[in-house]
C-alpha cells in the first residue's frame, strides 16, 4: 500500500469544503501545499524521482490552487456553489474508504487507477472533420441510463474512485430511459465530473442548471479562432462557443477549453495571442490540449503535429505553466506531470467506455477484448473489465518502461509516453497477440493499412530522437554531448 495515502471521512470532506471557501483559510491551505511539496521533491529526489518531473508535477498542483482562486473571485459564484465544488472535488481526491483501497490491492497488487472516461451516446448535433469518435446526429447509439449509472456507483464502491470524465458525442445530447447527463450528476453529487463538450447547447438555463450541481467543469471545444473553428465545426460554431462562455462566467460555473491540435492549426494555438484571447479575456480557466491522433473518421497522419513541432509545442507550454501560472496539460507532453501513461488502468489512471459498452485502454486506442454490458450481465463487475490480458499486458509494459532505479537507468524516456502513438510497433504487438478487436469500422481500417502502421511507427521513432537530448539532460541530468564538427 501506498503509505502517503489519505483517508477522509464525508464529514471530513464538508468541513474542509466550508473552510477551503473562506480566502484566509486557502491561504492558509496554499501555505501548507508549499510545504508538502517542498517534502516531497527531497523524499522523491531521494527515492531516484527526476527532481524535475517532480517540480512539473507540484507546479501544476500550484497552478490548479489558482484556478480555483481565480475561480472565486467572480462576483457570480455563490458560496453555496464554493462548497458544492469543494466537497465533490475533496471527494476525488481521497480514497475515504482504507478497506476499498486494501482489497484492490490484494487482488491486483497495485494502487486503484484514479478515474473513467465514459462516452454515453455515440449522437453529436456536430459533424467534426476528423473527429476521434466519427459522431453525428446520424446514430441513436447510446449505452443504457442503468449501465452508465451501474459504472459511476462500482466506481465509488471498488475503486473509491469520485472523478469520472464524460465524453462523446456530445453528452447534452445524452438520453436514456427518461434520462440526461444533468440527471447522473445530481445523482451522483459525491463525484466530481469533467465533461467534454462542444457547447453550442449551453444555454442560460443550462448554465445555471450546472452552477446549481456545483459538482461539474464544461471543457468546450475550439480549434483555434473563428476560421480554425468553423472549418472543422461548422460554420457559426465559434460564435456559439464564445456565447456558452458569457453564458458559464454570468452563472459563475468553473469552465475550460479542450483543444485539437493538428498541423494546421498548431501555430495559433500555441501563440500567445490565443492564450491572451481565451485565458485572459474569455475568462477560461484551463486548458486540454489535444494533439491530433489519427483515429475515428477519414483519420489521416498528414494531420500529425511533426515530431520536432511537438517538442516545440512542450517547451512553450512550460514556459506559460511556469512563468505565467496557467493550468495546461497535454495527453503526451505532460507524461512528465501523469508520470507516463495513464491508460489501461494503471495506477492513478483511467479506463475508457464508450457508448456501446466497449471497454478499451484509452479514448485514443480504439480496441477492445471486454464489453461492460456482457460483464454486468454475467454477475461481474468494472474490477473484471480491467483483468483482462489486453490490459494486464498494457500495464506490463507501463511498469517496465516507466519504472526506474535510485539512478533511473529502468525509466524510459517519459517524454514520449504513448504506446499507441509514440511506441506503436508494441502496441500493435500486444493488440495481435491478445485479438483485441476493432471498435469501429475505422479501427478495422487502420489495422489492415500498412502505410498507416509503418508511418507511425516512424513517428515512434522521430519523437524519441527530439526529445531524447532534452530528457537526457533536463531530466536525468546527464551532460549535454557535443556534436561532432564537420569537415
Amino acid at each position: 500500500m501506498n503509505p502517503s495515502r489519505i483517508y477522509v471521512s464525508d464529514l471530513g470532506i464538508k468541513a474542509m469544503a466550508s473552510l477551503l471557501a473562506i480566502p484566509a483559510f486557502r491561504r492558509m491551505g496554499k501555505n501548507l501545499v508549499d510545504k508538502k511539496i517542498r517534502e516531497k521533491i527531497e523524499q522523491e529526489r531521494q527515492s531516484g524521482v527526476p527532481t524535475r518531473m517532480i517540480e512539473d508535477q507540484a507546479q501544476m498542483i500550484r497552478n490548479m490552487i489558482n484556478v480555483v482562486d481565480r475561480w472565486l473571485s467572480n462576483k457570480n459564484v455563490k458560496p453555496a456553489q464554493a462548497r458544492m465544488l469543494f466537497q465533490s472535488f475533496g471527494s476525488m481526491m481521497h480514497i475515504k474508504n482504507k478497506a476499498i483501497a486494501d482489497a484492490f490491492h490484494a487482488r491486483f497488487g497495485y494502487d486503484t487507477p484514479r478515474f473513467i472516461t465514459i462516452s454515453p451516446t455515440k449522437r453529436c448535433n456536430l459533424k467534426c472533420i476528423g473527429c476521434y469518435a466519427a459522431s453525428s446526429c446520424d446514430t441513436d447509439v447510446t449505452l443504457e441510463w442503468d449501465t452508465v449509472d451501474k459504472i459511476v456507483t462500482q466506481q465509488k464502491q471498488l475503486w473509491g474512485s469520485h472523478f469520472t470524465n464524460i465524453s462523446g458525442g456530445e453528452p447534452f445530447m445524452y438520453k436514456s430511459q427518461g434520462k440526461t447527463i444533468l440527471d447522473l450528476f445530481e445523482k451522483h453529487h459525491d463525484t466530481f465530473f469533467l465533461m467534454y463538450t462542444n457547447g453550442t447547447l449551453i444555454t442560460k438555463e443550462v448554465a445555471k442548471r450546472l452552477a446549481s450541481l456545483g459538482n461539474v467543469t464544461p471543457s468546450i471545444s475550439v480549434e483555434g479562432f473563428e476560421p480554425d473553428t468553423d472549418y472543422r465545426r461548422g460554420k457559426g460554431v465559434h460564435k456559439k462557443v464564445l456565447q456558452a462562455f458569457e453564458n458559464l462566467r454570468e452563472a459563475g460555473v468553473l469552465y475550460g477549453i479542450s483543444v485539437t491540435v493538428t498541423n494546421k492549426n498548431m501555430d495559433t494555438i500555441f501563440s500567445q495571442e490565443f492564450m491572451d484571447e481565451f485565458i485572459r479575456r474569455q475568462g477560461v480557466y484551463y486548458g486540454w490540449i489535444f494533439q491530433y491522433m489519427p483515429v475515428g473518421r477519414s483519420y489521416s497522419l498528414d494531420l500529425m503535429v511533426p515530431a520536432e513541432k511537438r517538442f516545440e509545442m512542450f517547451e512553450k507550454m512550460q514556459n506559460w505553466i511556469y512563468n505565467d501560472g496557467f493550468f495546461l496539460a497535454d495527453f503526451w507532453n505532460s507524461g512528465t506531470v501523469s508520470n507516463g501513461c495513464l491508460s489501461a488502468g494503471r495506477k492513478g489512471g483511467y479506463i475508457y467506455i464508450d457508448w456501446n459498452g466497449n471497454v478499451m485502454p484509452c479514448v485514443f486506442n480504439p480496441y477492445t477484448t471486454t464489453n461492460i454490458k456482457k460483464v454486468f450481465s454475467e454477475g461481474g463487475t468494472i474490477n473484471d473489465a480491467i483483468d483482462s490480458p489486453f490490459f494486464k499486458k498494457i500495464r506490463q509494459w507501463q511498469n517496465d518502461y516507466f519504472d526506474h532505479g535510485t539512478d533511473n537507468s529502468g525509466r524510459g524516456n517519459i517524454l514520449t509516453p504513448c504506446p499507441m502513438r509514440d511506441h506503436h510497433k508494441m502496441m500493435r504487438g500486444i493488440i495481435d497477440e491478445v485479438n483485441a478487436q476493432p471498435a469501429d469500422e475505422n479501427a478495422d481500417e487502420a489495422l489492415e493499412d500498412r502505410e498507416y502502421y509503418n508511418g507511425m511507427v516512424a513517428y515512434g521513432e522521430a519523437i524519441k530522437e527530439a526529445t531524447r537530448e532534452h530528457w537526457e539532460t533536463e531530466y536525468l541530468g546527464k551532460k549535454k554531448t557535443r556534436k561532432k564538427a564537420t569537415a
